[in-house]
């Protein structure tokens, strides 16, 4: 399988691009908001040293974005991919995606999964979004951009999770 992990997508609004180690204090401007991690089963991570071992596994998983607002040229979030390295593997998950307060609720979301769902379709099958149980914005946001709740599983934390399914670009 021929799918690129941390590839360079560009919409209207947002430019996807891979995280490097120098994202680290534009990333932690916008995670640092407790409001961003309210329900979200990590609540704590807008904290210095939490969010910073959030950003180190970010950094190893090999599938991680940020997102470049494209008229202010500014990191306002991030995404990354999940389950990209196995053969076989008919779904990839795409999630530990946050944004600043300032993009909720209006296209920069939907911008984001629709580029990255896209990106991933050439590959697989379908998408997998893997949110917490008391996650209701994301959860939401997940069936906004046609998302279809399909079970619930651990998730790789080992924690309950909630699973949404995507098999065409919303």
């Amino acid at each position: 399988m021929n799918f690129d992990p941390q590839p360079t997508l560009t919409g209207e609004l947002l430019e996807l691009r891979p995280l490097r180690a120098d994202d680290f204090d534009a990333l932690y401007k916008v995670a640092s908001d407790p409001l961003i991690w309210e329900q979200h089963p990590n609540n704590d991570r807008w904290k210095p040293d939490v969010f910073r071992e959030f950003f180190q596994g970010a950094m190893k998983s090999g599938g991680a974005l940020v997102a470049v607002d494209r008229q202010s040229a500014r990191i306002v979030g991030s995404s990354r991919y999940n389950g990209f390295t196995g053969t076989g593997n008919s779904e990839v998950e795409v999630g530990w995606t946050f944004l600043a307060r300032a993009y909720w609720g209006g296209p920069y979301n939907l911008e984001m999964k629709r580029l990255m769902v896209r990106h991933a379709l050439k590959s697989y099958r379908s998408i997998v979004l893997v949110i917490g149980p008391s996650n209701t914005r994301s959860q939401k946001a997940a069936a906004k951009i046609g998302g279809v709740r399909i079970e619930d599983r651990p998730g790789a934390d080992g924690l309950p999770r909630v699973v949404y399914r995507l098999t065409a670009v919303p």
